[in-house]
């Protein structure tokens, strides 16, 4: 049996994949609250024939679905959780369907549909004897907090897989070979006391003065940090009324820099800038460790057979609508953002894509000295087994991520990226459960770029999913 056979699978069900993106798109879920979109997914599997293990980690939207015996073990990895005030109709203008709602911003639903069509087809190969081994499905929520994988990876329901493959939507079809940020994600709660602002000031103790010092003392830190390091910040709870000194006030940090040991440092010096505007203020912090995540490790081996099923693929079939609609939506993004896009790419690269609005070609890896700005938990999943991922495209060059424009791209150019993302999936499934040589490869490289040194959680041990913080 070869590769091809997964492809043909995939292809005979373009219109149940279809359809359940589509279900997926009609209604956005924030991280940790995608319980139809975690249900829909998992009954697909169910009634596909896969074991299916809801709840774990604890969390509700998170799951392991399984099907076959015996080794080798092989972990796919879906995504399905929206992002906040994206809302948007499949329209080159800005018209939201639900002013303020959520909208799939990242493309998730593409995502998680296109890793359940790939472990149907390796499950079908299996149930017909033309494969033997475990596949898994694994229902990862809460990537935009960078939540879902990290407590999984603490729960161990990736210890035992002999190698992991994942995708995300993008704007070229090319394997993620660079590394991306390691992560904490802190919450700072500051309490101090109410007073009229008016007529009793020194009776009170501002909260949300101590959150602006804290955010002073880190526009001060950044000049001492690392050029690649990151610190941003959101404020969840700043106050009700301007007369009213607020009594409580909280600040929502991102630490971000391509190891974990530069993450800490400055995490700690965060933590003493947060405490240092508490004695300031005299009012208390507590903090809140939300989550964290490693950088990524890039397998050579497993990223390789990416490559060749990318290649076998071969390019998108865009059409004539497909092209028309890509250039309506690039209208309405920035010249300055279409331009930064296509300066991140290579020069030869460059002149290749920059007459496209939709590139359809297979790109070679081009990035493997470069660290992202962005972070994901799949690095996570890269410290516990071999691990690779790729993009697919399935929005226009230049446009931005969690942007309106990457909700429209919903249409068929979207979900033809899809069903090409799905098929590279199950093709590498496929080639990693035939081939024991590649796969002793990849564990070797694998042990080679972790030290043989064990999985570390960045969780604290009272850490809890954080089912109130939903935005990015």
């Amino acid at each position: 049996m070869s590769a091809k056979t997964v492809y043909e699978t995939v292809e005979s069900e373009r219109e149940l994949l279809y359809d359940l993106a589509e279900r997926l798109w009609e209604t956005p879920e924030l991280g940790l609250h995608e319980h139809e979109s975690a249900e829909a997914l998992a009954t697909t599997l169910r009634e596909e024939g896969f074991e299916v293990d809801m709840g774990v980690a604890g969390m509700p939207t998170a799951f392991v679905a399984t099907y076959g015996e015996g080794d080798p073990t092989i972990g796919i990895l879906g995504e399905y959780d929206a992002l906040p005030g994206l809302s948007q109709e499949v329209k080159a203008e800005r018209s939201p369907i639900e002013r303020g709602g959520p909208g799939h911003g990242c493309g998730h639903n593409l995502f998680g549909t296109a890793t359940l069509g790939a472990a149907v087809a390796v499950k079908r190969a299996i149930a017909d004897g033309d494969l033997a081994g475990t596949i898994r499905y694994y229902g990862c929520p809460a990537e935009e907090t960078l939540v879902g994988k990290t407590y999984m990876a603490r729960a161990g329901v990736f210890d035992d897989l002999d190698a992991a493959l994942t995708w995300h939507p993008g704007d070229l079809n090319t394997p993620r070979v660079g590394s991306s940020n390691a992560l904490n994600s802190l919450l700072f709660e500051f309490e101090g006391e109410a007073a009229h602002a008016g007529g009793s000031p020194d009776s009170g103790r501002s909260a949300l003065d101590a959150v602006e010092l804290t955010n002073v003392g880190v526009e001060f830190m950044r000049e001492h940090i690392s050029d690649d390091a990151r610190l941003h910040y959101s404020i969840p709870d700043g106050g009700d009324a301007p007369n009213v000194v607020p009594a409580e006030a909280s600040v929502w940090y991102f630490v971000r820099a391509p190891s974990r040991e530069e993450v800490e440092r400055n995490t700690d010096w965060l933590r003493d800038i947060a405490q240092g505007a508490a004695t300031m203020t005299r009012t208390t912090v507590e903090e809140r460790f939300l989550s964290g995540c490693h950088d990524y490790l890039a397998n050579g081996p497993v990223t390789e057979v990416i490559w060749e099923n990318m290649e076998a693929v071969g390019p998108i079939e865009y059409d004539d609508v497909d092209r028309e609609f890509a250039r309506e939506l690039l209208e309405t993004v920035s010249e300055s953002n279409r331009e930064s896009r296509l300066e991140d790419l290579p020069e030869e690269l460059r002149e290749t894509v920059e007459p496209h609005a939709l590139y359809p070609d297979p790109v070679p890896p081009f990035n493997e000295d470069e660290v992202s700005g962005g972070s994901t938990e799949v690095g996570d999943v890269s410290y516990i087994a071999p691990t690779g991922q790729f993009n697919a495209a399935t929005w226009p060059v230049g446009a931005p991520g969690h942007s309106w424009q990457v909700v429209a791209a919903n249409g068929d150019f979207g979900r033809k990226g899809m069903l090409f993302a799905a098929k590279v999936l199950a093709g590498a499934a496929h080639d990693l459960m035939t081939d024991p040589e590649t796969l002793a490869a990849a564990r070797e490289a694998f042990e080679a770029a972790t030290g043989g040194e064990p999985y570390e959680t960045p969780l604290p041990p009272e850490a809890e999913p954080p089912f109130d913080m939903t935005a990015e």
